[in-house]
């Protein structure tokens, strides 16, 4: 009698939210998902704040994140910072190749201010300086050529024996682009002084 009894008071219960779903849900019935944790419940609460409702909404919290991401990198560019440098500069092998370079004196790094010099002498109207400033072109890019060789080949021996697994492409030709910047101008900065080796 008892078994009867309980198995009626249960059905009605069971099918309750099934009949009516304007009814109020019987709080002993399961609700079919376990309850979520309060940082997830959170987390998703925020993620459904913050998602765009329409495009121009979209594209100011992209322009946002973007300019977030070059502050990140202007900071890391001038800090060293290697989590937030640009795909071109991150990486031991091109950091050891700006630390190479940026511990040597090089002819290339001051090419731009004596160009001013060769130009200006090249304009004026005494035919001996403009012979002068001739040369002085040929002599300078000749040094750069030099100049350039010797880092290339003393870089490229010292990547070989500290970095025999790492890749190396394109190490050489980013380091030659940093030799033609002047030292102060030069981004990420420099991290070490001239003549201390890295």
């Amino acid at each position: 009698m008892f078994r009867s009894r309980s198995k009626e008071e249960k059905a009605p219960t069971a099918k309750a939210p099934v009949a009516d779903s304007k009814q109020p849900r019987d709080p002993q019935a399961p609700k079919g998902r376990p309850t979520p944790k309060r940082s997830e419940a959170q987390s998703q609460r925020r993620s459904v704040a913050s998602t765009p409702t329409n495009r121009k909404e979209a594209a100011k919290q992209q322009r946002e994140a973007r300019r977030a991401d070059m502050a990140r990198q202007r900071e890391a560019l001038a800090s060293g910072d290697e989590r937030y440098l640009p795909v071109r500069d991150k990486g031991k092998v091109r950091k050891f190749a700006r630390d190479f370079v940026d511990s040597r004196f090089c002819i290339a790094e001051y090419f731009l201010p004596m160009a001013v010099i060769i130009l200006v002498l090249s304009m004026l109207q005494n035919r001996q300086l403009q012979n002068i400033s001739l040369l002085l072109w040929l002599g300078v890019i000749l040094l750069i050529v030099i100049d350039s060789i010797g880092i290339s080949i003393r870089l490229k021996k010292q990547l070989r024996e500290r970095f025999p697994d790492e890749p190396k492409r394109g190490a050489v030709a980013y380091a030659l682009m940093r030799t033609l910047q002047m030292r102060r101008l030069r981004l990420p900065k420099p991290q070490v002084k001239r003549g201390e080796r890295p």
